[in-house]
């Protein structure tokens, strides 16, 4: 049986974000620390940190946060950056300030970049964050693009090839699939994470990208109820 974790109190809610160690002494002093309704004083105390503590756990009258291990699913709206320090909105804008503050910080797990739009997973669990973008994991990345001119009908085949060379590359990509939505838009699927990735490789075959929009990561879809900027 898998041996359960357990933290100071006090640890425990400065590792989330709630405030220093003697923030959260003077907290539970005054009674807004409670664990199954009874209050915490002694914030030095351990507990265990099981996956129902939210719902057992009050902050300052409100269900305590998720603890380590959350994934954040946002629909990434078109100009915002998947930085810590950018200048301009940044995807951590979105989410609440305690949860910026968080140890293990919440990391995007991979980029989309500024002029691409659709889901975007962040999350504090690094196991997950390696499983996700490793290479050798090959989880496919499914985007949507809108083109500047008709396709020709070659490109499915080109992008299966795993001969299609980007340009300042000396590797070719491995075989990618495209569906034909219409005469001008096209889904693409990837296993790869190479920079600008889908846009260089209509730009291989003679076209450009208008639009792009990440519709899935792996086993992760965009909910059709989740609006741009919007998380869960």
């Amino acid at each position: 049986m898998k041996k359960i974790p357990t933290s100071r109190v006090d640890k425990l809610l400065g590792s989330m974000g709630y405030g220093s160690r003697a923030e959260m002494a003077r907290m539970g002093k005054a009674g807004g620390i409670v664990l199954d309704g009874v209050d915490i004083t002694d914030v030095s105390k351990r507990i265990p940190v099981t996956p129902d503590l939210p719902s057992r756990m009050e902050i300052d009258g409100e269900p305590l946060d998720p603890p380590q291990g959350i994934v954040i699913l946002l629909h990434k709206p078109l100009g915002m950056t998947c930085s810590h320090k950018e200048d301009g909105a940044l995807v951590y804008d979105v989410l609440p300030d305690r949860w910026r503050r968080r140890d293990p910080a919440i990391s995007t797990i991979g980029r989309l970049d500024k002029d691409t739009s659709g889901l975007l997973l962040m999350t504090d669990d690094g196991d997950l964050l390696h499983r996700v973008i490793s290479p050798k994991k090959h989880v496919a990345k499914v985007y949507r693009a809108q083109l500047a001119r008709p396709l020709d009908g070659s490109e499915a085949a080109r992008f299966a090839s795993g001969e299609l060379l980007l340009e300042s590359d000396d590797r070719p990509l491995k075989p990618a699939v495209l569906e034909v939505i219409s005469p001008t838009e096209a889904r693409v699927s990837v296993t790869e994470g190479r920079y600008h990735m889908v846009r260089r490789m209509f730009a291989a075959v003679g076209n450009h990208v208008e639009a792009l929009h990440r519709e899935r990561l792996g086993g992760f879809p965009l909910p059709d109820d989740l609006p741009p900027g919007e998380w869960r």
